[in-house]
């Protein structure tokens, strides 16, 4: 028992850590230190209210909670034996970690926009995915705002990925840092991304902060997570995506639209 409470004493520490580093540290400088310098990449000119930011807070804790106990459940506990997680770094080749993550990444954007058009069904929507829209101006703090229901909904999709994909350890570890990166990049209410990004091939497959912010703006469209594939394929992005993504960069760069 005592080990057991351990083990989730040190998974929650080390989800703590980690939203502190990656949420925390890019809203200390972009909300406070460098909030004059950054103003041109800002994407809403307005500043969320500090009870928008105390909302979040709550609410991510609790999502840090949920995060923990499903990490201990699939690590730590006997339904390990029914996954395909793998300890031995050697069972597969090194190469196959960095492949399964991408694969990772691949299912829950999938996973992501199918569910996130369902959360946006208006029975469900108030029930469920309410409290994440009431950040209609996101912060780093917003991508782990949740309700209860959408905060479980949301961590399935790593139970479902260990049923059926291979996954060291590390890779796990890997796809949950990289996917809370890019879910901070997402919420971030700054667009970041370099001149370059929008000539290349890249900007066509890879969802920005612009892209994700005009969904908290406009409360439809823009449902993928990780890439725009999905609302390319159904339609569901925003028509002035381009335009507004055009317009910050302009701002950012000095470049004519």
């Amino acid at each position: 028992m005592q080990e057991d409470f351990e083990k989730i004493v040190r998974i929650f520490s080390i989800s703590t850590i980690r939203y502190i580093l990656f949420a925390g540290i890019p809203f200390v400088l972009y909300y406070i230190v460098l909030s004059s310098k950054s103003k041109k990449a800002k994407i809403q000119v307005r500043l969320s209210s500090k009870q928008d930011y105390k909302r979040e807070l709550v609410y991510s804790f609790q999502m840090i909670v949920v995060t923990t106990l499903i990490g201990y459940f699939i690590l730590f506990t006997p339904f390990t034996a029914y996954t395909k997680i793998y300890q031995d770094v050697n069972e597969y080749p090194i190469w196959w970690i960095f492949v399964s993550v991408l694969i990772c990444l691949i299912i829950h954007d999938t996973y992501f926009y199918w569910m996130h058009r369902l959360l946006h069904q208006p029975k469900v929507f108030r029930l469920v995915h309410l409290v994440h829209h009431k950040s209609t101006n996101p912060s780093p703090f917003t991508s782990y705002s949740f309700s209860l229901l959408e905060t479980i909904a949301e961590n399935a999709v790593i139970i479902l990925i260990v049923l059926f994909l291979p996954m060291h350890k590390l890779g796990i570890i890997l796809f949950v840092l990289v996917g809370f990166i890019i879910n901070v990049y997402g919420h971030l209410g700054y667009e970041t991304a370099p001149k370059w990004f929008r000539n290349s091939f890249l900007f066509q497959i890879i969802n920005t902060s612009v892209h994700h912010n005009l969904h908290h703006s406009k409360f439809n469209g823009n449902y993928g997570l990780y890439f725009r594939i999905w609302d390319r394929l159904c339609k569901t992005e925003n028509p002035n995506y381009v335009q507004e993504y055009d317009r910050v960069q302009s701002n950012r760069f000095g470049l004519k639209n």
